[in-house]
């Protein structure tokens, strides 16, 4: 085996490949640069004298987003491979033990009124791991980058969804305090409908037994926690769901005027990219949450009569 060196052969400095992979893994020179213990600057020039090297810019300058040129997508999937090689070799590693650190990617308003509320029983699961939570817009296909573990919010979650959520009209109480009484579902045509791409009117008003398209007139908001704001305003009435809205049906700012719930369009689903256990256990303890606040938000709904 020949493992001689050619004469011309120039090998790039370890601390500019490392700076490049963890950019475009992270998506960011801020995050790069925090895993990486160093400045944002100093990741920038570190890949910098990268390209320099390499005489051909890897990333592309100027854009929202970071990219890697075609250049640098090649070059990427050539020295990823090495990377994980020398990553693997014990003398490399330091002595002293890393907190292990688990990414997790998930949409607004799961985070705001799912997770966020319960990660305090996290602490309790997985001691010493560094949980970090990024948001991602699943709707609008805004993806956070690679994660090891995600939430999606999707059509293709029906069959295994993360909550087995319903849908019904829930309203503030000082909306319907200002209209005549809503006997039957077609007395929704009184009221205004707040509209969300990712929450259709659809499932519910087949449920309803009405023959009735999407709403076309108001507000779009493209966000679920934002279309709860706009109800406990009393700006509509909106199609929302008990697990999310579980706070405002216990305080009764929000109520529900019909009791017909339907399957919504769209669920929750946990994609686990990740087997070692810190990621296990997240996916396995944020499905009790989700349970949790599924039967929930259903107990305070019944609690209102």
């Amino acid at each position: 085996m020949n493992t001689s060196v050619p004469a011309d052969l120039r090998l790039p400095s370890i601390d500019g490949v490392l700076a490049f992979e963890a950019v475009l893994r992270l998506g960011s020179f801020e995050r790069a640069a925090a895993e990486l213990h160093v400045t944002a600057s100093a990741v920038s020039k570190r890949i910098a004298a990268l390209e320099d090297l390499l005489g051909t810019p890897l990333l592309q300058r100027g854009s929202r987003a970071v990219a890697p040129t075609v250049v640098g997508k090649e070059y990427l999937e050539q020295v990823r491979p090495a990377l994980h090689l020398l990553g693997q070799v014990p003398l490399h590693r330091r002595a002293e033990q890393r907190a292990q650190r688990l990414r997790v990617t998930v949409p607004p308003t799961f985070a705001r009124l799912i997770l966020v509320p319960a990660l305090p029983q996290l602490e309790q699961q997985l001691p010493g791991v560094e949980v970090e939570v990024v948001l991602s817009i699943p709707f609008l296909d805004i993806s956070a980058g690679e994660a090891d573990v995600e939430v999606h919010f999707a059509k293709d979650a029906i069959d295994a969804p993360l909550m087995s959520d319903v849908v019904l009209p829930l309203a503030s109480a000082r909306l319907l305090d200002r209209h005549p009484a809503l006997n039957q579902p077609s007395d929704l045509s009184r009221l205004p409908l707040i509209r969300t791409p990712p929450e259709p009117w659809t499932p519910w008003f087949q449920a309803a037994g009405l023959d009735w398209s999407e709403p076309t007139r108001g507000a779009k908001l493209v966000d679920l926690g934002m279309s709860l704001d706009a109800a406990l305003c009393g700006h509509g009435v909106v199609l929302g769901r008990p697990s999310l809205a579980s706070r405002w049906l216990a305080s009764g700012e929000l109520v529900a005027p019909f009791r017909i719930t339907a399957t919504p369009a769209y669920q929750y689903r946990v994609v686990r990219n990740a087997d070692f256990a810190p990621a296990v256990t997240f996916a396995a303890w944020l499905a009790e949450v989700c349970e949790r606040a599924r039967a929930q938000g259903l107990e305070r709904l019944a609690a209102r009569g």
